[in-house]
């Protein structure tokens, strides 16, 4: 039997307090999710005037990133690389920059999903949300 590591509430509001900490910090209005590793909603944060659809898109990438245990980058680079088949994938709907994985000691704990400006950024905000837990 193994061991499993998981995130507890008040690892989940670090993240999202880190999260939204820069966000605003670069003045970006963006829908935030925590999820476990089964890509159960356990967070979730909408910024001021971030879209309403920022708070669907986020939940999605970070679903995709925990049960993928990978960036939803991964995703979106298979499909842009030509494999749309891959759009057909079932249960996969975050596939889309800014889903990252929560990993520790090679497990997945869960995953922080970030929408509402360009991809690259969205991920960025969920890199800083996790780097709150020392992860």
């Amino acid at each position: 039997m193994k061991s499993q590591f998981t995130l507890e509430s008040s690892d989940v509001k670090a993240i999202l307090a880190a999260a939204e900490a820069h966000a605003i910090q670069n003045n970006w209005a963006v829908s935030i999710a925590v999820v476990d590793n089964g890509g159960h909603l356990l967070g979730m944060l909408r910024l001021d005037d971030a879209a309403p659809l920022s708070s669907h898109i986020c939940q999605a990438k970070a679903h995709t990133s925990a049960m993928g245990k990978r960036e939803s980058k991964v995703y979106e680079d298979i499909i842009n690389g030509g494999r749309h088949s891959f759009l057909s994938a079932p249960l996969v709907a975050g596939m889309l920059e800014g889903g990252v994985p929560i990993m520790k000691d090679g497990q997945c704990l869960g995953a922080v999903g970030v929408s509402g400006v360009k991809s690259f950024e969205d991920a960025e905000v969920a890199k800083a949300g996790i780097a709150a837990i020392g992860l």
